[in-house]
């Protein structure tokens, strides 16, 4: 081509350029392959044993035969029987064992003991089918009061698991400030090189409770700055409900998953974690399907499937019949989503149009919808290929990146 731009104005263009685009590369990769939970339950640390996800499940399985006809309702996509078989064999996908508010504060030694025996079950909790894939602890936060405390039970939750288990994570509430974050990355390395674990093997996760996280005093987004901070070991972002509205001086009776002041922080840090590979999820609700098991189900049905409209794909569950509307709420909205996305993925490919000329990103964000609702075991790929031939988890793949032409 001929062009009157002098060469050396090129070369520092290009210079500039190349040195943003390997930047953007570094900072945001992408959403990377694994593979995001439908939820975290939470247990207190004087309760968590090795039998604990199993228990979960026989009570969900029990509270969803007492309550069937009321869940029949509740279920436009036909999805109780795979509900039934996901609570039967492995009704938890990812656990943390809580020596944060649901344990509170004890004694050195009780909760020295109750670290190592939290650590003895997450080793259980790795051998046993049907056990969570993944699970950690969440440990007391970083303020003076609570640091030693927080160190100690780490390291002794560690050393009764016997190492860093393929699929442990631990969780620090209560992030206030990107400097924070830097440190949890130092205890890390100091973590793996005192214990002899693998370098990089210790990854962790940010409780997002705190405005401050949010927006800072100078105006920024600390929440940003705590992702690049992290060094790729930050795993996701837990929102916290309770500690956030509070903050934000809402009254008690009005905190909630669906509060104003609780979307606006979840879409910040949506935001801020958009193509970083860094998850979002979403909070708990504090309603449990004991007093009025029929009113909680349909209230944690409503607020997962809101929550999922919105793009957070795992949340918080603090009651095994949790999982019983998680898990339907999860399988009808994929379910309900992929009826919409598979004929449009069908004339992406095919050029056909039926109306939607979809882009390459539309089509991405379709292939993503499908692939989360197959990872989440919301259908099988034979019951996708069944209605969308060719249309395998390995094109939904190329999809996602991009790299699918047209037929």
């Amino acid at each position: 081509m001929n062009s009157r731009l002098p060469e050396h104005i090129r070369a520092r263009i290009d210079s500039v350029l190349d040195a943003a685009d390997a930047e953007l590369r570094g900072r945001y990769p992408g959403a990377g392959d694994r593979v995001q939970p439908v939820h975290t339950a939470y247990v207190p640390a004087d309760t968590a044993t090795a039998q604990t996800p199993a228990e979960w499940g026989v009570t969900a399985l029990e509270l969803l035969h007492r309550h069937a006809d009321f869940l029949v309702d509740l279920d436009v996509t036909g999805s109780l029987p795979a509900v039934r078989r996901q609570l039967t064999d492995r009704p938890v996908q990812d656990m943390r064992i809580d020596f944060e508010d649901g344990y509170g504060f004890r004694s050195d030694e009780e909760e020295d003991a109750a670290a190592k025996a939290a650590g003895e079950a997450l080793a259980a909790w790795a051998d046993k089918p049907g056990a969570p894939v993944s699970f950690g602890v969440r440990t007391k936060g970083l303020a003076a009061n609570e640091r030693r405390r927080a160190l100690r039970t780490l390291e002794l939750v560690l050393d009764g698991a016997g190492g860093a288990l393929p699929g442990f994570v631990f969780t620090v509430p209560k992030i206030r400030a990107a400097k924070q974050v830097s440190a949890i990355v130092d205890l890390c390395t100091g973590l793996e090189r005192g214990h002899g674990l693998p370098e990089r093997s210790l990854r962790f996760e940010l409780q997002i409770e705190s405005p401050q996280a949010i927006i800072a005093a100078d105006g920024t987004a600390p929440i940003a700055e705590m992702i690049h901070l992290a060094d790729g070991r930050c795993s996701a972002l837990h929102f916290g409900t309770y500690d956030y509205t509070a903050a934000c001086g809402i009254a008690a009776t009005d905190q909630a998953l669906d509060h104003p002041a609780a979307d606006h922080a979840k879409a910040v840090m949506q935001v801020a974690a958009a193509q970083t590979g860094v998850w979002i999820c979403d909070g708990s609700t504090q309603i449990v399907p004991d007093a009025d098991p029929e009113g909680a189900m349909a209230n944690h049905h409503r607020l997962v499937d809101r929550a999922l409209r919105r793009g957070y794909y795992q949340g918080w569950d603090m009651h095994p019949g949790h999982l019983i509307t998680r898990w339907l709420a999860t399988y009808g909205f994929f379910r309900g989503a992929c009826e919409v996305a598979v004929p449009r993925l069908i004339a992406y490919l095919d050029r056909r149009g039926g109306g939607v000329l979809d882009e390459p990103a539309t089509a991405e964000a379709l292939a993503s919808t499908v692939l989360r609702g197959l990872r989440a075991g919301a259908f099988t790929e034979a019951e996708l290929l069944a209605k969308a031939p060719g249309l395998t988890s390995d094109v939904l793949l190329e999809l996602v990146a991009r790299r699918v032409r047209a037929r």
